[in-house]
């Protein structure tokens, strides 16, 4: 079977472009023994994430698979188990080839004509580029480079240009892109000057991290675009020239938009929907319905006479590094009054040794955790530096949480609530939470009191807070109605309150 892996795939993250989910994409690339894929969709990373995590959550599962399948080799009576170890074999095999899948983070960008907070011309929707992170320093520029085209780079799509791309080229791998790159652009138009121009400047910004993308979607299906794959025969030998003369490695593609061949016709409504057209419209935009999750052996049938197509995506495979994009959580930043202290006092008046204490201990002070799970806990919320702000802001929301509970329940508390207050602001400070309440009610109090903001009551796992409701983030009392606080333990469930404007 000739070895080959996806370079550009879209997912149901290219908004009412991609038809295919994430962990199907996943699922179907695993299943075909695939050791890897890029995510590649348009303009944004918003499935980057997902991918990342799902991933993940497989292996885990195969890989107590695996333990189980040696486990019961390591078991087998004296005499049977190499026997078994050549039964069990060809599924241990199969397993160690899941658990070596490698994600590929990337997106394709739209480039801009020139630069791309220029809006004078209505037609620079921008053209296509796949651009790829090798490594976390790719990721992170990566991440830079898409963000600024969201927040100044925005018309008609999200836009980078090349001044951008130059900057922040360290760790990114490029691809040329489909029909609608600017490479295959020019040259359809007939400006092969111009694309060489162009290859010649990817060529010197990215050096061998820049590869010629070639495709064929060859269609005979009813209802397929047809002209898409005359145009590639037009334009692929001129790469393919241009890739030769500079020494530029060519890639196969597929372009894929959805993950099953018979997924053609509800990813062709779904284009229907985008375009705001009648699928019965003959000029409306039509796919080649070849843009599926291709097997290898699909994609060595489409490019038989360019076996170097599909190894060089091999290559780019291997130039991936394995990186986790986790990372603790970032919360915002409080402004607390002055009178209340600073936090260089803090530092100052309370050593590491009372916040490790105060940090691994129960509310009551009793010890929870043992030595090694309460480093990892202090490591978690960022480290001693950290915990210097996260106590000044948990001890200044304390203040706040008890001033309004004396108004929302009277003075003095009764033991039960007192209880439960410092059970809620133990759990948000040692989660690492105090500045996201303190932001969220800071600006719910200012919608409410000082703009005239029409704000909900609360929902989620919030409206389960004493300390919530005490601080008027949320106006239903938890103690009259019996709610928990319990399920806010789960930090993947925090949910800011509704407001309803």
């Amino acid at each position: 079977m000739q070895q080959f892996v996806h370079l550009h795939v879209h997912s149901q993250y290219s908004l009412l472009d991609g038809q295919a989910s994430v962990t199907g994409l996943v699922d179907k690339a695993m299943d075909l023994g695939m050791p890897g894929f890029a995510l590649t969709d348009h303009g944004n990373m918003f499935g980057i994430k997902e991918y990342f995590n799902y991933v993940n959550k497989v292996k885990g599962k195969y890989k107590g698979k695996l333990a189980d399948l040696k486990k019961r080799i390591e078991e087998a009576p004296e005499g049977e188990a190499d026997k078994l170890r050549a039964e069990l074999a060809p599924e241990m095999e199969k397993i160690e080839r899941k658990l070596a899948f490698k994600p590929i983070f990337g997106c394709e960008m739209y480039v801009a004509k020139g630069s791309l907070t220029d809006r004078s011309d209505k037609t620079d929707k921008g053209r296509h580029l796949v651009v790829i992170a090798k490594n976390l320093k790719g990721y992170k520029n990566l991440i830079k480079i898409v963000s600024q085209a969201h927040t100044h780079g925005f018309y008609h799509h999200p836009r980078t240009d090349k001044e951008a791309l130059a900057a922040h080229r360290e760790g990114l791998i490029v691809c040329s892109a489909c029909l609608g790159g600017e490479i295959p652009r020019l040259i359809a138009e007939g400006n092969t000057a111009e694309a060489e121009k162009q290859v010649v400047w990817f060529k010197e910004t990215f050096g061998d991290d820049y590869y010629i993308e070639l495709q064929r979607h060859k269609t005979d299906r009813p209802g397929a675009n047809r002209e898409t794959y005359v145009e590639q025969e037009k334009v692929n030998p001129v790469l393919i020239e241009l890739a030769r003369k500079h020494g530029i490695k060519i890639i196969a593609t597929n372009d894929s938009h959805f993950i099953n061949a018979e997924d053609a016709e509800a990813h062709d409504r779904l284009i229907c929907i985008s375009t705001n057209n009648y699928v019965a419209d003959p000029e409306r935009m039509r796919y080649t319905k070849q843009e599926w999750f291709k097997s290898q052996d699909e994609m060595a049938a489409v490019f038989p006479d360019l076996p170097e197509a599909l190894e060089n995506t091999l290559e780019i495979l291997d130039k991936i590094e394995v990186y986790s994009i986790d990372h603790a959580p970032i919360m915002p930043f409080f402004e607390i009054p002055a009178d209340f202290g600073t936090e260089e006092e803090y530092r100052t008046r309370i050593t590491e040794q009372q916040l490790f204490d105060e940090f691994t201990q129960d509310e009551n002070g009793n010890v929870v955790l043992s030595p090694e799970a309460a480093q990892k806990k202090i490591e978690k919320l960022g480290g001693y530096d950290k915990l210097y702000r996260i106590k000044f802001e948990a001890d200044y929301l304390s203040k706040l949480a008890y001033e309004g509970a004396e108004r929302r329940y009277g003075s003095p508390l009764t033991p039960e609530l007192e209880e439960r207050i410092r059970f809620e602001l133990y759990i948000m400070k040692t989660m690492g939470f105090p500045g996201y309440f303190l932001i969220v009610q800071d600006f719910i109090n200012v919608a409410r009191k000082e703009l005239g903001v029409s704000v909900g009551p609360g929902r989620g796992s919030a409206a389960g807070s004493v300390v919530a409701y005490c601080l008027g983030i949320t106006q239903v009392d938890p103690i009259k109605y019996d709610l928990l606080f319990e399920r806010f333990l789960n930090p993947d469930r925090i949910s800011l309150p509704d407001i309803d404007v």
